[in-house]
């Protein structure tokens, strides 16, 4: 399994811009769909955006689409979610996740086989 990292998380205030990034120590990410969730204590994973192993696949779920894009630099093992315009309900612990294959797609959760352990994004005045 890929040990995934992410960082980047923080207090931010409504309508502001937050990018997270997740990586690996040492292990190349260039074979696997990469997913970004999140999730707010007591309600179910929400699905975000999945990017391809190559980066020219990719998508946003409906809830996000226009505020927040994904893309991977592979070289750097290294794949971005980026979060324009903030709001509030944005507030949750944000995960990615590996999938098994080099697509992926956010109806699939059971594919996503190893996830890191979570950011924390804060969006409050």
């Amino acid at each position: 399994q890929l040990q995934l990292v992410e960082s980047g998380g923080g207090l931010v205030q409504p309508g502001g811009s937050l990018k997270l990034s997740c990586t690996t120590s040492g292990q190349a990410l260039d074979n696997n769909g990469i997913g970004w969730f999140r999730q707010v204590p007591g309600k179910e994973r929400e699905g975000i955006s999945c990017i391809s192993a190559s980066g020219l696949a990719s998508e946003i779920a409906t809830s996000v689409q226009g505020r927040f894009t994904t893309w991977r630099h592979n070289p750097w093992n290294t794949v971005f979610l980026h979060m324009d315009r903030l709001e509030p309900n944005d507030t949750a612990i944000y995960y990615c996740a590996a999938a098994t294959s080099r697509m992926c797609a956010l109806s699939l959760l059971s594919d996503f086989a190893s996830w890191g352990q979570g950011t924390q994004v804060t969006v409050s005045s």
